[in-house]
């Protein structure tokens, strides 16, 4: 899906929409109470999920591309509703959400510090990251609602990463090509980085799920190569 205008993307947007209304919320009679380390994990999850993403719609209302904006808006409600299956998933497992973890503040931070662009980079750090994440989570969650939730969320992402690919291609296309070959390099860089930090805060869930630190780090990693070639 690779179309100048973001028509496209906002039909699929629509359709994921429409999808979600007709499945409905999963049985969240079913859930049990998650292990410790889990809990723990889906807790900061959720917390990084919850924003209004009242200053990347302004960023992208400042850019001028009114089907742009419009995707945006779609892709931050996807973002709310993640949280809310968490926090959904936490409370049928008698588990509460959290009020805030530094991590989240320092996305936040970073993104709101920086112009449409550079925002998008961080905010894709934060994507590529979770892909890894939920697809671990479904494939190694305890119960079979963990699973699901962890299914639906990770549909999302995958649409959402080659969104904010196609945006981020477009605003690097003026760049001489050595410069968004920097720029695609630092940005991978920065994940690495980030990764690291992701597995070393969430170690204890993630072997509980089934991989390593370093196995989350190395993949993450590996997965980036092909993203950034998009970009450039």
């Amino acid at each position: 899906m690779d179309t100048t205008a973001y028509g496209e993307w906002i039909r699929a947007f629509e359709e994921a929409r429409l999808d979600r209304a007709e499945r409905g919320d999963p049985d969240w009679q079913t859930g049990v109470p998650p292990h410790p380390a889990i809990r723990r994990s889906l807790q900061r999850f959720q917390v990084g999920e919850d924003g209004d993403g009242a200053g990347l719609i302004t960023e992208a209302e400042a850019a001028g591309d009114a089907e742009y904006a419009s995707a945006v808006r779609m892709f931050v409600a996807e973002e709310r509703n993640h949280a809310r299956l968490l926090a959904l998933l936490l409370a049928s497992g008698g588990a509460p959400v959290i009020a805030s973890h530094w991590s989240d503040r320092v996305f936040v931070a970073l993104r709101r510090a920086l112009g449409l662009r550079l925002e998008l980079l961080v905010l894709m750090i934060a994507e590529v990251i979770a892909l890894r994440y939920y697809r671990a989570l479904r494939e190694g969650g305890e119960d079979a609602l963990t699973r699901e939730v962890a299914g639906r969320i990770l549909a999302d992402e995958e649409r959402h990463v080659p969104f904010h690919c196609h945006r981020l291609r477009r605003g690097l296309r003026p760049l001489p090509p050595p410069v968004r070959v920097l720029v695609t390099s630092g940005w991978r860089a920065a994940l690495a980085v980030a990764s690291l930090v992701v597995a070393v805060d969430h170690g204890p869930a993630l072997r509980r799920l089934g991989i390593g630190r370093g196995r989350f780090v190395a993949e993450v990693v590996r997965s980036s190569g092909p993203i950034a070639a998009t970009m450039r």
